[in-house]
């Protein structure tokens, strides 16, 4: 199971980040407003960063590095991606 580790940009500019094991899937869930409390005030959301795992435990692990970092981390690190 590949497992991964996301960053969402909303309508009003701001970054939410979380964990899935269905990326195509969750970011649909978040647009129809299913998705978290947090996004569903803020949509329409796009895709911002993502990085794959190859367990949920690492994505997991990652999704809460990310949630420390100051919002000028989680923009650069959309410098360092290879794949949109």
């Amino acid at each position: 199971m590949t497992a991964y580790a996301y960053i969402l940009r909303c309508a009003d500019g701001t970054l939410y980040t979380g964990w899935t094991n269905d990326l195509k899937r969750r970011v649909a869930v978040h647009n129809a407003g299913q998705g978290a409390k947090y996004t569903r005030g803020r949509l329409p959301a796009e895709l911002f960063y993502y990085e794959s795992f190859d367990t949920k435990e690492e994505a997991m692990s990652r999704e809460a590095a990310i949630k420390k970092m100051s919002r000028s981390g989680k923009l650069s690190l959309k410098n360092s991606q290879i794949h949109e």
